[in-house]
């Protein structure tokens, strides 16, 4: 566990002995770090880390009741200070992406490239913000709305050939109480300000990666690697997902 401004986050070590940046992964809303475990098992030429956001996985003990995504941005920069790790790579996957994205924004000197997938950078319009009120009156029936959420994050192709990516949502969620839900909704995507700016004046090498059926848009000025499915890339395309990796690395 790190002790951050938000308060107790866990991180999950995968030690090489390696001089080669390390890399460090962010997962997105309702999942936690086992997100990117596909990705992490296919590195073995560097250190990894990957970490349980605010209120998932072990990461339970939040002692900030009024956050934002900035300070998102500063528990990356706290955790990276905690570890010791002066410069590295940071992937992120909807949250974890604009979150990192606050981050290099802020600190470009302590990032040597940074990968988004599926990140949401606009801000939330009206009729998001009745649609989750709405959608929230579901979660007292937990497996509906959970299914509901895996046919809107999933491609429709990714459900049918692995509907097991349903029990994959279905685990984190479980660990999320109502309150967790509606208050990360809340922060991270109903109060999140527009990214715009920030992503055309970023100073850090960046990758973007989004499903052709994501709800998200294709961020401005940056190379974004369209792949096949929704918006839970890494777990739909892992594979696409370490291309990303590699081309960022190779272009350093």
């Amino acid at each position: 566990m790190i002790n951050t401004n938000l308060g107790k986050i866990a991180v999950y070590p995968k030690l090489v002995d390696s001089n080669k940046t390390p890399i460090i992964f962010l997962h997105g809303v309702y999942f936690d770090h086992h997100l990117w475990d596909e990705v992490i098992d296919s590195i073995q030429d560097r250190t990894t880390y990957s970490v349980d956001m605010p209120f998932h996985g072990l990461s339970k003990e939040i002692t900030k009741n009024d956050w934002s995504l900035n300070d998102c941005a500063d528990m990356l920069t706290e955790i990276l200070n905690s570890l010791q790790i002066s410069k590295v790579i940071a992937i992120g996957h909807s949250w974890g992406s604009m979150t990192i994205l606050r981050a290099a924004y802020k600190h470009p000197e302590r990032f040597e490239g940074i990968g988004l997938c599926n990140m949401p950078f606009e801000a939330a319009y009206p009729k998001q913000k009745r649609m989750f009120k709405l959608q929230h009156t579901l979660l007292f029936f937990r497996k509906f709305y959970t299914k509901q959420a895996a046919k809107s994050l999933f491609g429709k192709a990714s459900l049918k050939l692995n509907p097991q990516l349903h029990d994959q949502l279905q685990r984190p969620m479980n660990m999320l109480t109502i309150d967790n839900i509606k208050q990360i909704d809340k922060k991270v995507i109903l109060d999140a300000e527009d990214a715009t700016t920030m992503i055309i004046n970023l100073k850090v090498k960046a990758i973007a990666l989004k499903g052709k059926e994501d709800y998200v848009p294709t961020p401005p000025k940056i190379e974004t690697i369209i792949v096949d499915g929704g918006h839970i890339s890494p777990l739909e395309e892992p594979l696409k997902v370490l291309d990303l990796i590699k081309t960022l690395i190779d272009t350093r």
